[in-house]
């Protein structure tokens, strides 16, 4: 084997994760939001009414980050915290206007293109690519590393 492999293997993993950054900072440009802010935001949208607990597993976050991103949208009227009617322990959070305004103009998320491309492979290539993500995640002393899918806006239990 050539040195060059390594390399390019390198320079792969330096290109994903420069994609990650410009794409961090586009969505930071075009609405003022970061990836998880924005995560959380689709969650409220897409749950309606929401506890902190539901939007924490929807978006693979803990319940502490969700509450400190909630926060932050309450401050920029984007989000509200309301307690529930018929449970005052309950605190529900819903999108306001702003909240939902800013959503019609938030890029799409990075993840999307990829999912769509990765689901068109043949099953045997889709083993391929994880079990070699894996191992690479392995030689960089990474496999323990808590990293939820951050990038994907819903948890699926099944998978």
């Amino acid at each position: 084997m050539s040195e060059a492999y390594w390399q390019d293997i390198l320079v792969a993993l330096r290109q994903i994760i420069r994609a990650t950054d410009l794409h961090s900072k586009r969505m930071m440009k075009n609405c003022g939001l970061t990836i998880p802010q924005v995560m959380v935001l689709r969650a409220i949208d897409e749950l309606q009414n929401v506890t902190v607990k539901r939007i924490s597993n929807h978006v693979s976050l803990s319940q502490a980050t969700v509450t400190t991103i909630l926060n932050r949208l309450e401050q920029r009227n984007l989000a509200e915290r309301r307690r529930s009617t018929t449970d005052k322990r309950v605190v529900n959070t819903v999108l306001t206007d702003a909240g939902r305004e800013i959503l019609t103009t938030a890029p799409t998320m990075l993840h999307e293109e990829f999912i769509s491309q990765f689901e068109a492979l043949p099953d045997w290539e889709k083993t391929q690519l994880l079990t070699s993500m894996q191992r690479v995640a392995y030689m960089m002393d990474a496999e323990k590393i808590d990293a939820a899918p951050i990038l994907d806006l819903r948890s699926d239990p099944t998978r």
